[in-house]
């Protein structure tokens, strides 16, 4: 197609301007005719907006769905994830087979959370069956660890609710709604000190669902050993594994920003625990992944002018038990070191040969499936229009002596390696 594509941003950072300017795309402004707009979240709520009225034409395209938030609110992804349980229970799929203690045997990868304040009283409950269980406290709103605070005593709750209602020029309707959630107090150390995952993945539709995973994610390590001691609770350097937090630590390390690649990470546990439960630790993240977003997938805005790059974060218990924790939908672009910034360059780099294809105009009647050749360090995770012939039942079937959750298998199809049994 003749013309050149015409971009605009409201994030200004050299990974995603570098990436315009390598494909010769020319900048514009938001008030003139643009094709591509990779946006804040912010902007994407004005864009989509009954007020605002704006209709996006086929040659135009942005980089969230109109109510990502279903995914990327802490409160909306445990909503949307214990609804989908309950769905697949009703149906009677394999996949919402329980253990005796009314534990699901697949499904369980998020921690036991609850909405404040109004599940209060559930909490309370639940508290009460362990009491010398901690609990971590998120806003559900806020990114890079603001607002976060660990608890072990019902007293400290309580305090919260006083606090944050002492400012009479709050109504209660404005209040900030936060998650509780039960704490991985067991997570897997590596030299001592906690880590989680920052993974990468890719959607470029919900109906039917198709979305990609990215080879070259990062764990981001703790600056303080780790320690369950209640004394340390308030210590966020021991406990949150945000760079935001660590980058102001005494050990903070600038030159690799406390960060290790995910193929370090699996070199290190296949030589520390074996390959085959590291690959069934990885095989089990991408199930995670995938059923997050088939539980989203219903209530999503499937706008074609849209796709999503989202941050995935991930902790992995001693158990070697991954959780999914949240799922971030502006995942920083923002280079605290130079690998960083190489892998955020290459992260856009691919997502953009998948969104726009051969950089020209875009066209939303396309099907939006790429041939292989231009998915660079992105694999095809899930098609949903290649898995429909594979059921549920008969990847447990084949899986049976599995305790966590169903692996992966994968099939051949035109070429192109496609995970096929998450039904």
């Amino acid at each position: 197609m003749a013309g050149k594509v015409k971009w605009v941003t409201d994030i200004e950072k050299s990974v995603l301007i570098n990436n315009f300017e390598k494909r010769g795309w020319v900048q514009v402004t938001e008030n003139e005719d643009w094709n591509f707009y990779w946006m804040s979240v912010q902007t994407i709520r004005n864009v989509f907006s009954v007020e605002t009225g704006y209709r996006l034409s086929d040659d135009q395209i942005v980089n969230h769905f109109p109510n990502h938030y279903e995914l990327t609110r802490k409160d909306l992804m445990v909503k949307n994830i214990k609804r989908y349980r309950k769905e697949l229970e009703k149906e009677g799929s394999p996949l919402a087979e329980k253990d005796e203690n009314g534990k699901y045997l697949y499904l369980d990868f998020v921690p036991v959370t609850y909405m404040l304040p109004a599940d209060y009283n559930l909490f309370v409950e639940e508290f009460r069956k362990s009491p010398s269980s901690t609990w971590i406290m998120k806003p559900c709103g806020k990114a890079q660890g603001k607002g976060i605070f660990l608890i072990n005593k019902l007293s400290q709750i309580k305090k919260w609710s006083r606090d944050s209602k002492t400012s009479s020029f709050v109504s209660q309707s404005n209040k900030e709604a936060y998650v509780i959630s039960l704490y991985i107090n067991n997570p897997l150390l590596i030299g001592g000190r906690k880590f989680d995952l920052r993974l990468y993945v890719l959607v470029s539709t919900y109906r039917p669902l198709r979305c990609y995973m990215y080879k070259l994610g990062f764990c981001r390590f703790c600056t303080v050993k780790y320690t369950p001691s209640t004394s340390e609770l308030d210590n966020m350097f021991v406990h949150l594994t945000n760079v935001a937090i660590q980058k102001h630590g005494d050990d903070y390390n600038h030159i690799h920003g406390g960060k290790w690649t995910v193929s370090n990470l699996r070199l290190y546990l296949e030589s520390t625990r074996g390959k085959e439960v590291t690959s069934k630790l990885f095989d089990e993240i991408h199930w995670i992944i995938v059923q997050s977003l088939k539980a989203v997938a219903p209530v999503m805005n499937n706008d074609k002018h849209c796709f999503e790059c989202y941050g995935y974060d991930i902790i992995i218990d001693d158990k070697l038990k991954p959780w999914l924790i949240e799922v971030n939908a502006s995942p920083s672009l923002t280079s605290s070191t130079a690998n960083d910034r190489i892998l955020k360059y290459n992260l856009i780099n691919d997502t953009l040969n998948i969104a726009v294809p051969n950089g020209e105009i875009p066209d939303c009647k396309w099907n939006k499936s790429p041939p292989k050749e231009v998915l660079g360090n992105y694999e095809i995770l899930y098609d949903e229009e290649l898995a429909q012939g594979d059921g549920a039942d008969r990847e447990l079937r084949s899986r049976q002596g599995q305790s966590q959750g169903p692996r992966a298998g994968r099939s051949r199809d035109s070429g192109r390696a496609v995970l096929t049994t998450w039904k």
